[in-house]
């Protein structure tokens, strides 16, 4: 499935033309399936390779419903469902091959139906608003919105019936309900608009929004014999009718308009109507003045008498500003985000609800930063993390250049490879995802590296001036061991020494006369032995430990990792070193070299290391139905595994999508608790990476989605 087929004709009808003939695709993966509205359910589904729509099928456990419908990508939504009812959901992928096989099932009930409401005006300051009981509902949520544009109020009732009172005469008022399930799902919802009574012998005028147009709805007293109504603004803007009201389309918010009502064969005129609400400031936009301080800006509207500007941290804390002018100054802390909104007022009352902004300030500066150099070639910092900081730059600056840069999501990094006898000026800078790095964090630290000299020949030379004599070298180690090598030359190597061992080296001559004595003795040492074992552990995602067992002769070690995509290095005395600025989900070359006290040297190279797959990015939570809660990310490739694990309150969840999957969701969590996120590749061997950082997130009540 999912491929096409190449089928030819025989090779002696050669040459002919193959076809491609399509198959069905593959069959689908069902991710959730829930119900938004009383009739309909919302599948999304895993979208599947050479797939030109899908058939969503839904039907009873007991076969007595049975329905199907088509759409041409996820999420899909099926309707024609019944309210408060159990549904099993199917996909089919289709194309030119025909149908694939349906998916999995996945199970999911439709949401209690609407309240049938009905309204009535009893008195020009109340409205009774009642409905019919609403099976399986155990309560009632229900708003109140004066001209459904400005929210008065929300609540609930266990009765069917809302009295409201002490309202303004002749104005629309429009009220929302909806019921709720015996395990806490609000069902579907249902609107009425009801307008008050008007005062008898009195003109009544408010501001509306017919079609995204601003009018001005006009109410009057009826007069007796009168059967057509005319009224008539000072803008020329007319409107008629035989019952009151009727709209004036005036077109803009803001004006101050003055009106009359003419009945036909019998006229009067109202008094001059009140200013309608003023239009919100739009554009809206934020200096950072620094410091910690910003501003809200905004363009001035017309009839406006003062503005409030309202800013909302993300940790809850609210602050207001009421003021004439075109801006506020308010407190913007670093590492936080903030919503910010502005409201014009006049006699009329406030504007609606303009332009919101969401604003994230840069991360803080680190603090706290410790620094030491633990080799010749590293250098190894330590901080505090900070708020608002997805990851962090840290940077080893020669003359003002880069030289070396170390990515990594943890407050932790080792600069490797580093030059000798060079100054370093290193700075962290924290990053976001979503608004890039804080460039102007400064933190310098000078250094200089020694440096290592390279190794020597381990041939034996000598002066020798009788050309027919033979030479022996000898090589002897305080073990009593003794090595020979002969020539009738100047030189020769001698062989079968042992590596980290120093040895005294003389030379001998002979000829038929006999034996010379012993020329004078020179020290000598082997290069160092290559440790037996060496192992490399991946402690960040761009931090590695390696240690290796003990090598003779050696006093101090160079040790690389090679890859196509850079390299790490460090130098160690100890048999350990850690190795930074490496990159995630390469294939590393690790070699060693000993070094013995007098420089001699040893290359060593070892079985290739292979770094973890890269943290996930762009975590996020989402609250959902049933107490259930979704985690989500980006995946670093297609085919890698992870899992995620959320903890809080004692407990601890765990959901792992399939390969290349970046959602899943755990379930029967606490609402109004603080949760730990933390989501890691899964490694072949089914262990999971464990220097991922965790994100805090607090889980609302009901109604409100779950904040970073």
């Amino acid at each position: 499935h999912g491929h096409l087929e190449e089928r030819c004709a025989p090779l002696e009808q050669l040459p002919r033309r193959c076809l491609l003939q399509s198959v069905t695709p593959d069959i689908p993966i069902i991710n959730t399936a829930i119900s938004k509205q009383s009739q309909s359910v919302t599948v999304d589904f895993v979208e599947v390779t050479g797939a030109t729509s899908y058939v969503l099928r839904a039907e009873t456990a007991d076969g007595s419903f049975f329905s199907e419908g088509l759409t041409t990508n996820s999420p899909g939504v099926i309707t024609g469902l019944q309210p408060y009812t159990d549904y099993l959901f199917s996909v089919m992928s289709v194309n030119g091959g025909g149908r694939s096989q349906p998916s999995s099932q996945i199970s999911a009930k439709t949401v209690l139906p609407p309240p049938q409401l009905n309204s009535t005006s009893p008195s020009n300051s109340s409205i009774l608003v009642a409905w019919a009981l609403v099976p399986n509902a155990m309560l009632y949520s229900y708003t109140v919105s004066r001209d459904n544009t400005l929210q008065l109020n929300r609540s609930s009732t266990t009765d069917v019936s809302l009295d409201l009172g002490g309202l303004d005469a002749g104005v629309s008022y429009c009220v929302t309900v909806n019921g709720w399930s015996p395990d806490g799902v609000p069902g579907d919802t249902t609107t009425i608009c009801q307008i008050t009574r008007k005062r008898g012998g009195s003109v009544l005028l408010h501001g509306v929004l017919v079609n995204g147009v601003w009018g001005v709805s006009v109410s009057w007293a009826s007069v007796q014999g009168a059967n057509q109504y005319v009224a008539t603004s000072s803008s020329g803007v007319s409107c008629s009718s035989a019952l009151s009201p009727c709209v004036l389309m005036v077109g803009g918010c803001g004006q101050v308009l003055y009106t009359s009502i003419t009945a036909i064969n019998q006229a009067g005129a109202s008094q001059p109507s009140r200013p309608i609400k003023p239009c919100p400031p739009d554009p809206v936009r934020v200096n950072v003045l620094g410091g910690g301080n910003c501003s809200l800006v905004w363009n001035s509207t017309s009839y406006t008498d003062y503005y409030t500007a309202f800013f909302k941290r993300d940790d809850g804390m609210e602050e207001s500003c009421n003021t004439t002018s075109i801006s506020c100054s308010f407190h913007c802390s670093c590492g936080y985000s903030y919503l910010l909104s502005v409201f014009s007022n006049n006699q009329a009352g406030t504007s609606p609800l303009g332009p919101v902004l969401n604003e994230t300030t840069v991360p803080c500066c680190p603090g706290d930063v410790v620094v030491w150099d633990p080799s010749p070639e590293t250098l190894e910092m330590v901080w505090t993390p900070v708020r608002g900081a997805d990851s962090y730059q840290t940077w080893a600056v020669v003359a003002g250049v880069p030289d070396v840069i170390c990515n990594d999501t943890s407050s932790t990094c080792v600069l490797s490879s580093l030059t000798c006898n060079t100054n370093y000026s290193v700075t962290i800078i924290p990053c976001t995802e979503t608004h890039g790095c804080n460039l102007s964090c400064t933190l310098s630290h000078f250094l200089a590296i020694s440096i290592f000299l390279s190794s020597t020949s381990i041939d034996v030379t000598w002066n020798g001036s009788n050309i027919a004599a033979d030479y022996t070298a000898i090589a002897a180690n305080m073990q009593g061991g003794i090595h020979t090598c002969q020539s009738t030359g100047a030189s020769c190597t001698v062989t079968g020494l042992l590596c980290g061992s120093s040895y005294t080296v003389s030379v001998i001559a002979a000829t038929a006369a006999g034996q010379s004595i012993p020329s004078f003795s020179v020290p000598f040492e082997i290069a160092p032995c290559c440790p037996d074992n060496l192992t490399v552990t991946q402690v960040t995602q761009a931090l590695s430990n390696v240690s290796w067992s003990v090598a003779r002769g050696a006093q101090s070690f160079h040790v690389s990792l090679m890859s196509p995509r850079g390299s790490a290095k460090c130098r160690s005395l100890q048999s350990s070193c850690l190795i930074g600025c490496i990159t995630c989900g390469t294939n590393y070359t690790v070699s060693l070299e000993a070094i013995s006290p007098s420089g001699k040297t040893e290359p060593c190279t070892y079985h290739s290391f292979s770094s973890s797959e890269c943290c996930p990015s762009g975590i996020r939570l989402y609250k959902r139905s049933n107490n259930t809660l979704r985690v989500q990310w980006r995946a670093a490739t297609t085919l890698s595994n992870y899992t995620a694990k959320v903890s809080g309150s004692g407990r601890s969840y765990t959901c792992s999508p399939g390969p290349g999957g970046s959602t899943c969701d755990v379930a029967d969590v606490t609402c109004g608790n603080v949760y730990s996120v933390v989501v890691a590749p899964v490694n072949p061997d089914t262990t999971v990476i464990p220097f991922c950082s965790s994100r805090i997130y607090s889980v609302l009540y009901r109604g409100k989605r779950s904040v970073d």
